[in-house]
């Protein structure tokens, strides 16, 4: 009887969920939410870290900085007409655009038709009674697919905006005249419009605890345009940048990246998703991330506040620290006890092992396992 009491492995089986559970309520406490165990786990052994630019580094509330238009076309049509076609975008330029064109009065058209493209842009169609017409309105990569030739004039607005490190939108309008022979109109560009946004105050030192937690690799990947990667990456001390790519890109760079180490995705938005389901631990900005991230992530910041990452990364070593502890501390008592129990009456004839020492030395390894993991719950961030 002894022998069953004192080989029963309570406080083995309770030593991880104790610890494990605990950790996840005080990261839960801080506005960190993991979605298991097993990524708790896998956050304290990752190398690296991978970030996504717009919502995720940046503040995510980008401002329209530059509305200029090519000869012909007025700034208010222009204004008009890109956010016109930006009114049913989800994404953080998009919006920014409507909300400036609100803000100056301009009345906007809903679209009848809507095609956002991943990494481009986006088509709207509006039919205006006598003709149909086409917005199209995203960085070169979208009219380049379209064999649409930009004239050098025209980029090197462009690509001035960008070197400010500005994200810049080229508006383009098609028109198709409603006749018998349906004839399509040449494209017409309309002009540039350029959105900024900020750095994260915290980014920066996020970034430079990481480090001193040991990362050793810390990327920026983007479907910005290099000028502006480079402009925030430079603000918040990251040397490694990938700008302009497409989501499969950014999927296959997570990949490689993978298989060099274990490294965690950091993003906001659809076009982070696969990356984010790829990596070993993605991990989604909660307050302006997109539903296709928040539910792909294994990791949610609530506050969507970077700093909280040095935190989960401490948080998940130290769990992982403690659960090691508690089962060789466990471990050792079992094997104590199943050895007194077995050995003793061949050390001392006659003696046996008492029962109720057993069950003290069983039930106070438990009582002190789950005590070593209850005091995970007192972690809070260093603020």
């Amino acid at each position: 009887m002894t022998l069953l009491v004192v080989a029963s492995p309570c406080a083995l089986v309770i030593s991880t969920p104790a610890s494990a559970l605990s950790a996840i309520a005080a990261a839960a406490r801080s506005g960190v939410l993991f979605k298991g165990g097993a990524y708790l786990e896998l956050l304290g052994q990752v190398d690296s870290f991978a970030f996504d630019k717009t919502g995720t580094l940046t503040r995510g509330h980008p401002v329209v900085t530059n509305v200029h238009p090519l000869t012909g076309h007025s700034e208010e049509n222009l204004l008009r007409l890109a956010a016109s076609a930006e009114t049913l975008s989800e994404h953080h330029i998009g919006k920014a655009i409507v909300e400036f064109a609100r803000a100056k009065g301009i009345e906007l058209l809903k679209p009848e038709e809507f095609q956002a493209i991943a990494g481009e842009g986006l088509i709207a169609t509006f039919n205006l009674g006598d003709h149909i017409e086409k917005i199209y309105i995203g960085n070169e990569r979208l009219f380049d697919n379209r064999e649409m030739n930009v004239s050098p004039a025209v980029r090197i607005i462009g690509t001035a905006l960008q070197r400010q490190g500005k994200s810049v939108m080229l508006v383009v309008r098609q028109s198709r005249v409603d006749d018998t022979l349906g004839a399509e109109r040449d494209w017409e560009v309309m002009g540039y419009v350029a959105v900024s946004d900020t750095l994260r105050p915290e980014a920066a030192e996020t970034v430079k605890e990481l480090h001193a937690l040991g990362i050793q690799r810390i990327a920026m990947i983007t479907g910005d345009n290099p000028a502006a990667a480079n402009y925030i990456a430079q603000q918040a001390n990251i040397t490694e940048v990938y700008a302009g790519l497409l989501p499969e890109e950014k999927l296959d760079l997570i990949r490689k990246i993978s298989s060099e180490g274990k490294v965690v995705m950091v993003g906001d938005g659809v076009n982070d998703a696969p990356a984010l389901a790829s990596a070993q631990v993605g991990i989604a900005m909660g307050a302006g991330g997109t539903d296709v991230a928040l539910e792909t992530a294994d990791v949610v910041l609530m506050s969507s506040d970077l700093a909280l990452l040095p935190f989960a990364l401490h948080l998940s070593r130290r769990a992982a620290r403690i659960i090691k502890q508690n089962v060789i501390f466990s471990v050792g008592v079992i094997v104590t006890l199943v050895l007194l129990t077995i050995l003793l009456p061949w050390i001392i004839p006659g003696y046996l092992f008492p029962l109720p020492l057993g069950v003290i030395g069983h039930e106070g390894s438990t009582l002190i396992v789950v005590a070593n993991g209850l005091r995970l719950l007192a972690m809070r961030p260093d603020r």
